[in-house]
C-alpha cells in the first residue's frame, strides 16, 4: 500500500503533463505518481513516463471512468487527485495529504471559488455554472462545501473503497462531494490558488451539455438521498395546485350551491390523489434509505479493517 497516491486523469494534456508530474514530486518527493491515459491521441503517455510516473491506460471515454479504475486498481493511505492541466499550483497539496493522514479527514477540497478562479478563469458561464452548483448543493444537503467542481482533492482510503462510482463524465465531482456530505464523512475546505490553462490547451469540458449533466446528476442523487424531502416537495406543490383550482369552485358552490366546472374538480381530484401517492412514496423510499446508511457503515468497517490489515502486512 502506498503512502500517498497522486492521482492524474489525462486526456490529450502533453504540453503540460510533464511540468504538472514534475511539481509533483518537488513537493511530495515520496508520493508515488499514476497518470491514467484516457485515450490520447498525443504524447501525453509517453511525456508523463518520461517525467517518472506510473502510467496505465482506460478505454472507456470519461473522466468518470478513468476515476473509477484508479479507486479500484490503486491501494494508499492518502490519494491526491489533480487534473493534468497544469491550472492548480502544488502549494498546497502537503496541506491537503497532511488532513487526510494526521487529521482524519475523508475529503479536502481544494477551494478555488475563494481565491483567483473568478479572475483567472476567462469562461463567464463556467463562473456562474459553479456558484449555482455551489449554492444548490449546499442548500439541498445543508453542507458548507466551498466548491463543488473541483478537480483537486485529497481521500482517505476508507473513502475511496467505499464510493461507488456511476458517473461517466465531469459530474463525478459532484457525485464525489454529494455522497461525503450524505453518509455524514470529514470533508475539509483548504484554500488554492487557480490558474488559468497555459497558451495551446484547450479545456475538454463543454460548458452547457456538462452543464446539465452536472445539474441531472445533482437532481438525481437529491432524489435518491433524499426521498422524503423531494417527495414531499412534490406532493405539497401538488396539493396546493387542487387548491388553486378549487377555490374559485368552492366560492361559487357555497354562493349557489352549483359546481358548473366539472372537469376541474376532476382534476382536483386527480391532484390531491397524485399528491398522497407522492407522499407516501417517499416515506417508503425514506426507509431503504435508513436501511442503505446502515449497510454504509457496516461497509465502512469492513474497509477500515481492510485497511488495517493491508498496513500490518501479511503474517508470518
Amino acid at each position: 500500500m502506498d503512502k500517498i497516491a497522486v492521482l492524474i486523469p489525462c486526456y490529450n494534456e502533453e504540453k503540460t503533463i510533464g511540468k504538472v508530474v514534475g511539481d509533483v514530486f518537488g513537493v511530495l518527493p515520496e508520493a508515488v505518481v499514476y497518470v491514467y491515459d484516457n485515450n490520447s491521441t498525443d504524447q501525453t503517455a509517453r511525456i508523463a513516463r518520461e517525467a517518472g510516473a506510473v502510467v496505465r491506460r482506460e478505454y472507456c471515454q470519461g473522466k468518470g471512468n478513468v476515476i473509477r479504475r484508479m479507486f479500484r486498481e490503486i491501494d494508499a493511505q492518502c490519494y491526491l487527485m489533480i487534473d493534468g492541466d497544469d491550472t492548480y499550483p502544488l502549494d498546497c497539496a502537503g496541506e491537503m495529504t497532511e488532513r487526510v493522514l494526521a487529521h482524519n479527514a475523508d475529503m479536502v477540497v481544494g477551494d478555488r471559488l475563494s481565491s483567483t478562479y473568478f479572475t483567472e478563469n476567462k469562461r463567464p458561464f463556467h463562473n456562474f455554472g459553479n456558484s449555482l452548483m455551489r449554492t444548490c448543493v449546499n442548500r439541498l444537503f445543508q453542507s458548507d462545501i466551498k466548491d463543488i467542481m473541483t478537480g483537486y482533492r485529497a481521500f482517505s482510503y476508507e473513502f475511496v473503497k467505499t464510493f461507488p462510482v456511476f458517473s461517466q463524465g465531469f459530474e463525478i465531482e459532484t457525485e464525489m462531494t454529494i455522497h461525503a456530505v450524505n453518509y455524514h464523512m470529514q470533508v475539509e475546505n483548504v484554500v488554492v490558488q487557480y490558474r488559468d490553462r497555459p497558451e495551446g490547451s484547450h479545456s475538454k469540458l463543454n460548458t452547457y451539455r456538462d452543464g446539465m449533466r452536472v445539474m441531472r446528476k445533482m437532481l438525481q442523487l437529491y432524489k435518491n438521498y433524499k426521498p422524503m424531502r423531494c417527495f414531499g416537495m412534490l406532493a405539497l406543490l401538488l396539493i396546493l395546485a387542487a387548491a388553486v383550482l378549487f377555490v374559485p369552485i368552492g366560492r361559487e358552490y357555497l354562493l349557489t350551491g352549483l359546481v358548473p366546472r366539472f372537469p376541474t374538480l376532476i382534476v382536483c381530484g386527480f391532484l390531491v390523489l397524485a399528491g398522497i401517492q407522492s407522499l407516501f412514496t417517499g416515506m417508503m423510499l425514506e426507509v431503504t434509505v435508513a436501511k442503505d446508511r446502515r449497510d454504509f457503515e457496516y461497509r465502512l468497517m469492513r474497509v477500515c479493517g481492510e485497511k488495517g490489515d493491508k498496513l500490518r502486512g501479511p503474517r508470518e
